[in-house]
């Protein structure tokens, strides 16, 4: 599907995007990617780079054209400091890029169009990990009631595309636990907490304040892996499908830091958790037998494996990269 394809990444340099269009490369697609505000993260010769505000229509519409497949990772996005104080900062421009990406892609007959949504959406299931099945069933946390509500409206709006209008455009819906690794944002405005203790851990902060208790539960995906299972459900799906793309495991804040400090070899650290400062949902874990059973997909880089190759790459790279 992808050898010889016109493919578009909209959000070049982020997480997602940065990391997807080398492996979009090596699969033989033609492939161009959008960027905003940051520079292209890594210059790939074969790769056309556009600048564009995907907020605006017609830029949507200019940089669909021509393409055969569109990968939607571009989204505005920050941390729980940004979301505790700003809660709708995450609504108004993404339901925009959303919708009129949509709309472009569609009047340009695309062929296959994937965006990336969010496990936020889901409604609160304890500690138990929910399921595809479940994403309507209440309304998201209160913490992530905003950007919960936006990112179920996009998906809305893919099923609406790939069911409802004529022609058809077939729409994949990939709904990730946290992913991390290579070009995350690891700016202490707009980080997210695997990004932000990596980069704690590799400048040797000592002593460290950590938000919460600590006890947060989170599903953590390394970036090569999530990719690895959204390619393989983009590859399958033929009409309309919206799966979650996770590890499987969950595992506290806490640990993750311990696991990072013991990589790092550093053992005397004071850590101290302020219980006061906002905190995201105490767990949240996703069902992962959708992908397993029906699109052969399962996380294989063990979580200490995937934070050392991280650290070691923000030690080389992060510098040029603090986003």
């Amino acid at each position: 599907m992808l050898d010889g394809a016109r493919v578009l990444v909209a959000g070049g340099a982020g997480l997602i995007g940065a990391n997807l269009v080398p492996r979009l490369l090596a699969a033989g697609a033609r492939v161009r990617a959008t960027l905003f505000r940051n520079p292209a993260p890594v210059v790939h010769p074969e790769v056309e780079y556009v600048r564009a505000d995907l907020t605006r229509a017609e830029d949507c519409a200019r940089v669909v054209h021509g393409v055969d497949h569109v990968f939607l990772c571009a989204a505005s996005t920050s941390g729980a400091r940004a979301i505790a104080h700003t809660p709708l900062v995450h609504v108004t421009p993404n339901v925009l890029m959303n919708a009129q990406m949509l709309q472009a892609a569609s009047e340009a007959r695309v062929s296959r169009f994937c965006f990336v949504s969010s496990s936020v959406a889901y409604p609160p299931s304890g500690d138990r990990p929910v399921r595809e099945t479940e994403m309507f069933a209440g309304d998201p946390p209160d913490v992530y009631f905003h950007a919960g509500w936006m990112k179920r409206y996009a998906e809305v709006l893919c099923r609406t595309y790939a069911e409802r209008i004529t022609p058809a455009m077939p729409c994949v819906v990939i709904r990730p636990s946290n992913v991390y690794g290579p070009f995350d944002k690891f700016d202490p405005k707009t980080s997210h907490v695997t990004a932000a203790l990596i980069r704690r851990v590799a400048t040797g902060e000592n002593p460290m304040t950590i938000w919460g208790t600590g006890d947060d539960v989170r599903d953590l995906i390394h970036v090569d892996d999530f990719l690895d299972g959204m390619l393989a459900v983009f590859g399958q799906v033929e009409r309309f499908d919206a799966v979650n793309v996770a590890s499987g495991t969950g595992v506290t804040v806490r640990a993750v830091l311990e696991t990072l400090l013991d990589i790092a070899g550093q053992r005397d650290v004071e850590v101290r958790y302020d219980a006061t400062k906002p905190q995201m949902i105490p767990i949240r874990l996703i069902d992962t037998t959708l992908a397993a059973e029906r699109y052969g997909f399962r996380a294989r880089i063990p979580l200490r494996e995937g934070l050392a190759r991280t650290l070691d790459w923000y030690r080389a790279h992060g510098a040029a990269h603090p986003r």
